[in-house]
């Protein structure tokens, strides 16, 4: 039986969450979904002496977020994350409030918003139903990222850029790899699973 009608996985412009039946009530349900899941991950938090910024699962997220839900709700669902931090305790370790906006993470979460944005416009495009296309699409999510992370981690610890650079972006960037090949897996295998369940 199919998840939702005909050809939908192999139709451009449509992204996984489009296998899913229903409109308005889904997407809103998506959106919901999307912002938890970046909270959940934020809390997958490791610190990295002497950067005052956490490794964390939330590039993750912006990820899987943006490609599974496109660019229109994928931006929503980033957006809501950000809205519902400066009142509840979803940012990395718990922490919340404008605080968080204006210090050194605050760009990182703005970054956010773009780079899901991006994410789900190319796999509206088809780049996460490939690993290398979906790989790339991952990285490039998080070189937006971490060019407004940058910005706002210099403007909060007025460091100058070396050492900016090293603990805002270089220390991380193992860690970005892995969670692109994360995605590069886990995104074509899910579209995968769809067209075996749409033929039946």
């Amino acid at each position: 039986m199919a998840i939702a009608s005909a050809a939908p996985a192999q139709q451009r412009g449509l992204v996984l969450a489009d296998a899913i039946p229903g409109a308005r009530v889904r997407d809103l349900a998506l959106v919901l979904a999307g912002a938890g899941l970046t909270a959940l991950l934020a809390q997958v938090a490791i610190p990295v002496p002497p950067s005052p910024v956490p490794v964390t699962g939330q590039t993750l997220a912006v990820g899987l977020v943006g490609a599974t839900l496109g660019a229109r709700r994928g931006t929503a669902a980033m957006l809501l994350y950000a809205l519902l931090g400066l009142f509840l305790p979803v940012y990395a370790e718990g922490n919340s409030g404008w605080d968080v906006i204006t210090g050194a993470s605050g760009g990182y979460i703005i970054g956010f918003i773009f780079a899901t944005g991006v994410v789900g416009y190319l796999a509206e495009r088809g780049a996460d139903r490939k690993v290398l296309t979906a790989f790339i699409s991952f990285v490039a999510a998080q070189l937006i990222v971490f060019a407004f992370g940058l910005v706002g981690l210099k403007l909060a610890v007025g460091e100058d850029w070396s050492w900016t650079i090293h603990n805002g972006f270089a220390i991380f960037i193992v860690g970005g790899i892995i969670k692109a090949i994360v995605g590069a897996i886990v995104l074509p295998s899910a579209w995968q699973i769809v067209r075996r369940v749409e033929r039946g």
